[in-house]
């Protein structure tokens, strides 16, 4: 046994140097061939030949493409287009109740409207630095606006008394704010209800401040005000006096007149034309009307002097204009008689869709007044003041600038407007 041990032990320890000697050499080679070719070898590259079929080969396209030629293609000297999304305002639609119960000529608001919001994509167009075109690519509502109501006369006799100092009115809105001041940004120290009784003390634009209750004072809008007593019927209209027509309230100051306003290409657009309710109703009867569209909603022509201070027949003009008398698609099916919201690359359906004629009248009357026809700042309706955001002058070659791109826009409605003119 020991000389079996000690025989397989030897083994072992020689199979341990030779594996050390083995491992010793291959370093010290190692080092010999390293310094042999760093101070005696010679550099040499070598190419791998690759044979690919060239149907399977992919060119890139960027030698074929001239970039200098789509640069000045698609420029010219100071053009520039840009996209931009902005916040906006979304004017409440204003819907119109007739009663025969009152006179012709008498209107007031019943429900006060309220704006929303929304998201609009514009696309601008300038050239040399200057705005030449606007145009509305999309829109996103981000808060509903709140439909606003008014009552207007439909009875036998017309109306055209005015509301003067010491006259008494009554509430017609369901709430009605009184506020310290008269304008929108002023404190509202209480609320009052439809039917109140309220005695004007001074008149400031389209505010009335007004005493109610004994001692209690403030400023209303007269908009949301009637001469009329609650429960009012023509019917019984002996009970007022002789000149009974000249008790019965016109909702605000600024009505027409019958006294017309001259005609002129440069005249200021954001004042009453002046024609009367039966002259609007005369001058929008025509032969090219087919479809009796202006004919029919001539009145609001009319309501709208009364309500927004602007010219109607220019707003009537705009609309003839835009609608072809109404024979536009959008006129026809859609109740728009200007086209309004609609942009260039989709306009049928990107256009406004009213339930009738009147709620576009209305609302391109208020786009008018607030965003062309006033400076920023200006008293309007309702309380409001004007943003003036595209005002350059009160007159069609103002609006012109930023409402049309066709810069023979304001000659084609004034045209119109002289038709119109002539018709008195």
């Amino acid at each position: 046994m020991k000389s079996k041990d000690k025989k397989h032990k030897f083994k072992i320890r020689i199979t341990l140097k030779n594996i050390i000697y083995f491992l010793f050499g291959s370093i010290i080679l190692f080092y010999m061939v390293a310094f042999y070719n760093l101070y005696f070898g010679v550099n040499e590259s070598y190419a791998k030949e690759t044979i690919v079929e060239p149907e399977k080969t992919k060119i890139s396209q960027a030698e074929k493409v001239d970039i200098e030629k789509i640069i000045t293609e698609n420029s010219k000297p100071g053009y520039k287009e840009e996209v931009i999304n902005q916040e906006e305002t979304l004017e409440y639609i204003t819907t119109y109740k007739q009663d025969p119960n009152i006179p012709k000529g008498v209107s007031y608001v019943t429900k006060e409207g309220r704006n929303g919001t929304q998201i609009v994509t514009l696309k601008r167009t300038y050239q040399d630095g200057n705005l030449i075109s606007e145009t509305i690519e999309a829109s996103k509502v981000t808060k509903a606006s709140l439909n606003k109501e008014i009552v207007i006369g439909e009875g036998k006799t017309t109306s055209t008394k005015t509301v003067k100092k010491d006259d008494t009115v009554y509430v017609t809105s369901d709430i009605l704010a009184v506020m310290s001041e008269p304008n929108e940004e002023s404190k509202k120290t209480e609320t009052i209800e439809t039917g109140e009784k309220l005695t004007v003390t001074d008149i400031q634009g389209s505010w009335y401040q007004v005493s109610y209750k004994g001692n209690r004072s403030g400023w209303v809008k007269q908009e949301c005000t009637t001469y009329l007593e609650p429960g009012y019927k023509e019917e019984i209209i002996e009970n007022y006096n002789s000149s009974s027509t000249n008790n019965i309230s016109q909702n605000n100051s600024q009505g027409s007149t019958g006294k017309i306003a001259k005609l002129s290409f440069d005249m200021n657009l954001n004042k009453p034309s002046g024609l009367t309710l039966e002259q609007f109703q005369t001058v929008l009867t025509d032969s090219k009307d087919k479809n009796k569209i202006f004919e029919n909603n001539a009145e609001y022509f009319y309501y709208i002097e009364k309500q927004y201070n602007i010219n109607g027949l220019f707003v009537a003009a705009v609309a003839i204009h835009e609608s072809g008398w109404g024979t536009s698609k959008i006129a026809k099916e859609k109740y728009n008689l200007f086209g309004y919201g609609a942009y260039d690359s989709n306009p049928y359906n990107s256009a406004y869709n009213f339930t009738d004629y009147s709620e576009c009248i209305d609302l391109l009357a208020r786009v008018f007044v607030k965003y062309y026809l006033n400076p920023k700042g200006t008293d309007i309706y309702g309380g409001e003041k004007a943003t003036g955001q595209y005002y350059t002058s009160p007159t069609l070659s103002g609006v012109n600038k930023y409402y049309a791109t066709d810069k023979n826009w304001a000659n084609a409605v004034y045209k119109h407007m002289q038709y119109l003119y002539d018709k008195l």
